[in-house]
This record gives C-alpha cells, sequence and structure tokens, in this order.
C-alpha cells in the first residue's frame, strides 16, 4: 500500500475526529506497528503518549453527541482537523520515509474528510428521519476502524 495513500487516509480519519488521527498513530507507535525510533516523531511512543491523545479522543467523542457543539466547517474545527491530518499524515510520512509527502497527503485527506465527512452525515442523518445521534455513532466507528486498519497496514 503507498504511503501516500495511507497519509492521505489518516487524514480523512482527522477530518471525521480530529484526535482520533493523532491517538491511533500514537497507539501504532508504542506497539511498534509505526517505527518511529531516531525521529521527530519518537515521542509518540513513549509511555503516557498514547493515554493522553486517546483521552483526548474520547473527550472528542463525547462532545460531538452535545447540542452544542459547532460544526467541524467553523474556522477554528476546520483548522484543528487539518493541523491535526497534517501531522499524523507526517507520522505516518516518517515511518515510510517521506515526510513531507505524508503531512501534504494528510492535510488534502483531513479537507476531504471534512467536507465529505459533514455532506455524508447530514445527508445520512436526514435520511434516518433527522436523528443524529445513532450516525453520529456510526461516524465513530467509521474513523476508528480506518485509523486502526490505516496504522496497521503501515509497514
Amino acid at each position: 500500500m503507498s504511503i501516500y495513500l495511507l497519509a492521505l487516509l489518516i487524514g480523512v480519519v482527522a477530518g471525521l475526529r480530529a484526535m482520533t488521527a493523532p491517538a491511533a498513530v500514537s497507539i501504532a507507535a508504542a506497539a511498534g506497528w509505526l517505527q518511529l525510533n531516531g525521529t521527530w516523531a519518537t515521542f509518540l511512543a513513549f509511555r503516557f503518549t498514547p493515554y493522553i491523545f486517546g483521552l483526548l479522543a474520547l473527550v472528542e467523542f463525547v462532545t460531538d453527541q452535545l447540542p452544542g457543539t459547532p460544526s467541524r466547517k467553523v474556522p477554528q474545527q476546520f483548522g484543528a482537523r487539518i493541523v491535526s491530518g497534517g501531522f499524523s499524515g507526517a507520522v505516518i510520512g516518517t515511518a515510510g520515509g517521506s515526510l513531507i509527502g505524508g503531512l501534504i497527503a494528510g492535510i488534502i485527506g483531513a479537507v476531504i474528510g471534512t467536507l465529505g465527512g459533514y455532506e455524508a452525515r447530514k445527508r445520512l442523518v436526514a435520511a434516518t428521519g433527522g436523528k443524529d445521534l445513532p450516525i453520529a455513532l456510526l461516524e465513530d466507528i467509521v474513523a476508528v476502524l480506518l485509523a486502526l486498519w490505516v496504522v496497521s497496514s503501515v509497514s
């Protein structure tokens, strides 16, 4: 699998759930799936880093369900997803020997995930009679499964 495609897909994950992508790359680094020793991203494999990113991802899963949560398309939310996607893509790229390519692919993926995820969720909610919670939970599951698939596919 191309490292650029994997970086793009981890960016899509960041577009769906901003903290799931860095949590996944950190867990993968700690588990030894991503070889980051001696790189700028070594800190992701430190003992507590996966717990910190994992906790942030869990908080995001909860806050996404709250009625006052702003749209992912507002500048702060969109910007956070682009930063997360670029960061996570750069980590995947680093593991595959192409930091800049991974960074760019991750940013592109984050834009795709943010806008595509918004449209998909909006349409699925409309198709199910306006019930957002089941679709939000489905989006959580898709983000987690895609993230796990991506980080386990890097070799």
